[in-house]
């Protein structure tokens, strides 16, 4: 398992990416639990020494793939405070379930191993709250994201933004889960998943049929 790269030269810019294009790979073949940084490191054909440098852990790596090497979603939500208001709400909705649906897919047969060992876990759960980042990062980035959209006049002002966002990526995790676990394209039907779950969603928070049909 080695990562398709050149030469490797610590000193270099593309150190660190070189890295990260390595743990996403033993990630993906091996599982969070099983990957070390020893075999990250030989994938990218450094020492562990030189993947210390740049990254504190296996955990932070973890993270950082998650943000850099995974689908869009962590940058779709980092975008949707800036779009309050604007377009269609539908679409923003529409795009973010595609990232997640793409990302839940890739990113759940990585961490899932983790799972099986419980001290393992209890590390990566005590190292994900020290750097404040973790799994319900996104939900309160959706649910942030409606509760602003809902003062603007285009979520019903009864609907609860905190259940919608959970709605919606419970319905993306479990399509996501559903492809990984079927070794199916991701993208496969994606668009009409999404367009049909966002429908539904709306159907029920929207000011009015016309929103919801935007």
């Amino acid at each position: 398992m080695t990562a398709s790269h050149g030469a490797a030269r610590p000193g270099s810019a593309a150190t660190r990416e070189r890295i990260l294009d390595a743990a996403a790979e033993v990630m993906r073949e091996l599982g969070l639990a099983r990957a070390t940084t020893k075999e990250i490191a030989r994938a990218a054909g450094y020492s562990e020494a030189t993947l210390y440098k740049h990254f504190a852990d296996k955990t932070e790596l973890f993270v950082r793939v998650l943000a850099e090497r995974a689908p869009d979603f962590v940058g779709i939500l980092a975008r949707l405070p800036g779009l309050v208001g604007t377009g269609a709400l539908a679409e923003h909705l529409r795009d973010t379930a595609r990232q997640a649906v793409l990302f839940y897919a890739q990113g759940v047969p990585m961490a899932a191993s983790v799972f099986a060992e419980p001290t393992v876990l209890a590390r990566h759960r005590e190292r994900i709250g020290a750097m404040a980042a973790g799994p319900g990062q996104a939900r309160a980035a959706l649910a942030e994201y409606l509760r602003a959209e809902q003062r603007a006049g285009r979520v019903r002002a009864d609907a609860d933004p905190e259940a919608a966002a959970a709605l919606l990526l419970g319905a993306c995790f479990q399509e996501g889960f559903l492809r990984a676990f079927a070794g199916v394209d991701p993208t496969e039907g994606l668009d009409e998943f999404s367009a049909k779950v966002v429908a539904d969603l709306l159907t029920g928070i929207g000011p009015d049929r016309e929103t919801s049909a935007s």
